[in-house]
């Protein structure tokens, strides 16, 4: 199907969309398939190799575990965060993994096959999984790879994947690939950029089920900050990173009683912070469009809500509005970056995901305040321009340094880039196709010690425990 901004929006655990929640459902898809095709019962024995930075991270990034939950039966977007840790307490003590909720197989995260420095030619994140039966006969194998924001492709069936994605996109009322073709659109009917990705989501489910369900994306992001506010001590993972938000956030209620502006920043990086904390901590989260910048949308939709004109007169319903608008304008953006670019870090490093979704954020905030389809995309284009040849450099392949703060600067650069734009009249000398572009080529260029492996930058000069 056509990406929508339910596909960029998916709510899943941490701490990572390509390196856990791809790989949840990766395995939760073969699981499946072992049950449909009737070959579950005779199964007697399970490998899975994982490829290059799956393996390479993948102790840092949950991979192995998520994996572990996949082959249960357990799908991201439906596990709760209790079900993940009595699950994988039960498999520790055990050694005894329930293949699709059904065959006891004896296997752990110990008995994963690693090939870091094996790369398959489809994309970086590659896993195959492979089940025999007693006489040590193949009886089903498949690999799948994780392509970013817990999207998954299955080797062999890239072509057809393709084929189908652009037949979908061609039953949308108002198909888009690339910011000038949404522009037009947006000038041809007189909408704005929310309208547009809105007409579109409406070719497959009701405009109130939209609205629904866009709502609920926020209160999860909600959830996420209550609970990490709640949540002390160090972040698990052995770097010693110590949870910051709670403390913040007991200081901004001594300080800032009133929501006076002037604290506009503090009460951002909070949101950023306090997401992607519980984001490190393996907690549920919304892919916005990764996990690994999960924070940024989350807070400058919170600005949006608290600190944008007006806003202290709104209604319940005028905020519900905002975060409609504000979730299709970006998700808008985010269309445009799975189709002509990568939101993966395994593949262009950390501007794929931290630069992606500060202009998507940057996008959805011009949206709400006023701004013309111009000004919009030109938000989105300043976010992006200023965040080109972003590595990914994780510390240990854990999604904690630089990435918790990481996200709070970009959730400021996308308000910066917002507020930019809407000083502007939409015209501009770069438009945002060519840094989506641009952003690609510099992926490609990039060295793959840069691309979430933990082969370089911090991740090497940075002693980890």
């Amino acid at each position: 199907m056509a990406v929508g901004v339910f596909d960029l929006f998916s709510i899943g655990i941490g701490p990572s969309s390509s390196h856990t929640v791809g790989p949840m459902r990766a395995a939760a898809v073969f699981a499946e398939e072992l049950t449909s095709s009737g070959v579950l019962e005779q199964v007697a024995s399970l490998r899975v190799d994982l490829y290059g930075s799956l393996a390479a991270t993948g102790h840092g990034h949950g991979t192995m575990t998520a994996i572990l939950l996949g082959l249960e039966g357990y799908h991201p977007e439906l596990i709760l965060p209790d079900e993940v840790e009595d699950r994988l307490l039960a498999i520790a003590e055990s050694g005894t993994l329930r293949l699709a909720g059904a065959v006891p197989l004896p296997y752990g995260v110990k008995d994963m096959v690693l090939r870091p420095l094996t790369v398959l030619p489809r994309h970086t994140n590659g896993m195959t999984f492979t089940v025999s039966d007693a006489d040590g006969s193949e009886l089903r194998k498949a690999t799948f790879f994780s392509v970013g924001g817990g999207f998954i492709v299955r080797e062999g069936e890239e072509d057809a994947a393709l084929k189908e994605l652009e037949e979908s996109k061609g039953e949308l009322p108002l198909p888009f690939r690339t910011a000038a073709e949404l522009l037009e659109h947006c000038s041809s009917q007189g909408l704005s950029i929310a309208d547009i990705m809105l007409v579109n989501e409406r070719a497959s489910r009701s405009e109130q089920d939209i609205r629904a369900g866009l709502l609920h994306i926020y209160s999860v992001m909600e959830g996420c900050v209550e609970v990490s506010l709640k949540r002390e001590g160090l972040l698990p993972g052995g770097l010693k990173v110590r949870r910051r938000a709670p403390d913040w956030h007991e200081r901004l209620l001594k300080e800032d009683k009133d929501r006076d502006p002037k604290y506009w920043q503090e009460w951002v990086n909070l949101i950023a912070l306090a997401v992607n904390e519980e984001n490190a901590s393996g907690g549920r989260v919304v892919t916005a469009p990764t996990n690994g910048a999960a924070g940024i949308i989350p807070a400058v939709l919170y600005y949006a809500l608290h600190f944008a004109p007006g806003m202290d007169q709104a209604t319940q319903e005028d905020r519900d509005d905002v975060v409609v608008r504000f979730l299709l304008a970006a998700g808008a953006v985010g269309v445009l970056y799975k189709e002509q670019a990568s939101i993966s870090g395994a593949e262009v490093g950390c501007q794929g995901e931290v630069g992606s979704a500060s202009s998507m954020a940057a996008a959805g905030l011009a949206e709400v305040m006023g701004g013309t389809p111009a000004q919009v995309e030109n938000a989105a284009e300043i976010a992006m321009e200023h965040n080109l040849g972003l590595t990914c450099d994780p510390i240990g392949g854990l999604v904690q340094v630089p990435c918790i703060e990481r996200n709070a600067i970009a959730a400021a650069k996308a308000i910066n880039a917002a507020k930019m734009a809407l000083w502007g009249d939409g015209s501009h000398r770069v438009s945002l196709d060519e840094v989506i572009i641009t952003m690609r080529e510099t992926g490609k260029d990039m060295s793959s010690k840069y691309k979430e492996t933990a082969m370089g930058g911090l991740a090497v000069n940075v002693v980890a425990c």
